[in-house]
């Protein structure tokens, strides 16, 4: 898998001729990606190890309503394709962070900028140490050498190719993801009895809960949580995060791009609905002695790598399919992770420094980058050994605190037109300080099993001598006092973080533009409100670059991607999707 993944990464680099070059060809392909290979790579970015590892396990723990997350990512899909990627593609633009820049000026630019490349070392840290902690129980791998490796790689053909080695070894990454779940699926399910003797173990432990229907926001998962929370922070990973808007936007046309949302999240629904079945196989062959409970996994991320093992003892090879389904899942975030930042870099900070350079030194220095990144990754990854999250929890909770608020501007800038400068920085700073501190709080002062959620597993037929060991997968928390009322804030489900970060930005930032002078909508560039799609900007070319001009200022756009026809058919659906949002 890894010799593979090189591989596409050398051969895109060696497939475009030098003189041909250029930087966006670098970090958008050119602009000419269909749909399939992009929603391919777009469902394999987020569903790193982090899926490979937390996902079973969670539906272990909770059971398998956590498979409402697929409807909160349906939700978030829809949103993304209707309401935010019209706005990035017809401005066409590289870096999101230029839509804050013609929005609110180039401070808010900056601050997204930095925003941006916090959450996304944090978050690609934490999903390259995931899959060396499943080397370093599965097979004794020194878990610093996996680690490494696993960074090291990822940065040589990212490096060398670009997004299109992104994409391509993306597309390869997720059939090997599919195809380690199967076969732990297919398996598991032969060793338990069969599918209906799985169901009815899973019944009889609680585990088939879709009714769960409670209020309660301590809760970990319920239907609100899974849908309402969670739609609004995979909104702030795939509506306004560069890793996800870069890809799309690199679609020959805004119709691929919906067409690639739209494939991307049959994907996911495929890999998130796996992952899931997984665990609830794997509590039915558990059903008597659970391994965390028994002391022979010492925490609960590693239930999946020591179920492996167990199940294909007397089959080699598949033990390895299943290191290779966790391998893909990394490779396929941190290359997109680290060619994003990359991206940002250039667009957002470098830009204005660059114009007097050739493509040849701007693609050298974009190299440069990407591999600084990479370095960077690798360190951040280290540092995520020492924390006492779940992997799921932990890289939810780093775009939850960071990508929260963020989602909260680009509300503002694309749907509120009195918005304005000082709103959407006070909106920012607030959002900001209320997601970290929640985040702070619950990892210091941890809810109980019970507030949580977590249902009963059995110890009936363990040895004895391994129940001892029991205490090593206990959760501590601080003995600090702390009231009861700030520990049920602190026990408030991690997937409400990003939910509530967003909301805080979008309120502030309304009053504070409505207190200071709200923002007129004609002082505002066309292109840069939803509602304002359906205006036809006029196109004019300028020294061989095309400008949109309107009476108050020019703004860089892309030479139109559709004909007359196409646009007129767009306009109508455009049409009747705004009436039924207004409504």
């Amino acid at each position: 898998m890894l010799l593979v993944s090189v591989a596409i990464g050398l051969y895109q680099a060696l497939k475009k001729q030098p003189q041909d070059a250029s930087t966006d060809d670098f970090f958008t392909g050119g602009r000419s990606m269909s749909a399939v290979p992009v929603g391919l790579s777009l469902c394999a970015s987020f569903m790193s190890a982090v899926q490979v590892l937390g996902v079973p396990t969670e539906a272990y723990r909770y059971g398998f309503k956590f498979l409402y997350m697929c409807l909160g990512q349906s939700i978030n899909s829809l949103l993304t394709a209707f309401l935010f990627l019209p706005v990035f593609f017809r401005l066409g633009i590289t870096s999101t962070n230029q839509y804050l820049k013609m929005r609110f000026g180039r401070g808010m630019q900056l601050l997204g900028s930095v925003q941006f490349l916090v959450a996304t070392l944090l978050y690609t840290g934490v999903v390259i140490y995931a899959p060396a902690l499943i080397l370093h129980q599965a097979t004794g791998l020194n878990m610093w050498m996996s680690l490494f490796s696993s960074g090291i790689i990822c940065t040589l053909y990212t490096t060398l190719g670009g997004i299109k080695a992104v994409i391509w070894t993306d597309v390869f990454q997720i059939v090997v993801m599919f195809s380690g779940f199967m076969a732990i699926f297919i398996h598991g399910t032969v060793l338990v009895g069969g599918p209906a003797a799985v169901l009815e173990i899973a019944t009889n432990g609680s585990r088939i809960n879709f009714n769960d229907f409670n209020f309660d926001p301590r809760q970990r998962y319920t239907f609100w949580s899974l849908t309402v929370g969670a739609s609004l922070l995979w909104l702030s990973m795939y509506g306004v995060n560069q890793a996800q808007v870069q890809r799309y936007i690199s679609c020959k046309t805004e119709r691929q791009a919906q067409w690639a949302l739209f494939v991307n999240q049959l994907g996911l629904c495929l890999i998130v609905s796996s992952a899931g079945t997984c665990g609830i196989v794997m509590f039915a062959y558990y059903i008597k002695c659970d391994p965390l409970q028994s002391g022979k996994v010492a925490s609960p991320d590693l239930y999946m790598p020591y179920f492996v093992l167990d199940i294909f003892k007397s089959y080699p090879g598949f033990p390895g399919l299943f290191l290779a389904c966790a391998y893909s899942g990394t490779l396929s975030t941190v290359s997109t992770s680290i060619n994003a930042m990359a991206a940002v870099t250039m667009e957002d900070l470098f830009q204005q420094y660059l114009h007097h350079m050739s493509q040849k030194k701007q693609i050298l220095i974009s190299k440069g980058l990407t591999f600084l990144y990479g370095v960077a990754c690798i360190i951040i990854a280290v540092l995520a050994s020492f924390l006492d999250w779940g992997v799921l929890q932990g890289s939810f909770t780093v775009m939850a605190v960071v990508s929260g608020p963020l989602l909260g501007v680009f509300i503002l800038g694309m749907f509120i037109p009195a918005s304005n400068k000082l709103g959407a920085f006070s909106g920012t700073a607030v959002g900001y300080c209320i997601s970290l501190w929640l985040a702070v709080g619950s990892t210091l002062y941890p809810p109980s099993s019970r507030t949580m959620g977590v249902l009963p597993s059995y110890t009936a037929k363990c040895e004895l001598q391994n129940l001892t060991l029991n205490s090593t997968a206990s959760r501590k928390s601080l003995s600090l006092p702390i009231s009861r009322g700030l520990h049920n804030l602190y026990s408030i489900s991690y997937l409400y973080i990003g939910a509530i970060a967003t909301s805080s930005v979008v309120i502030v930032g309304l009053f504070i533009s409505y207190a200071t002078g709200p923002m007129k909508r004609t002082d505002l560039n066309d292109g840069l409100l939803w509602w304002d799609l359906g205006k036809k900007p006029a196109i004019i070319q300028s020294q061989g670059e095309s400008t949109t001009c309107t009476e108050r200022q020019c703004v860089p756009m892309m030479e139109p991607r559709e004909s007359d026809e196409n646009h007129a058919q767009e306009m109508e659906t455009f049409n009747i999707i705004k009436s039924i949002v207004q409504v």
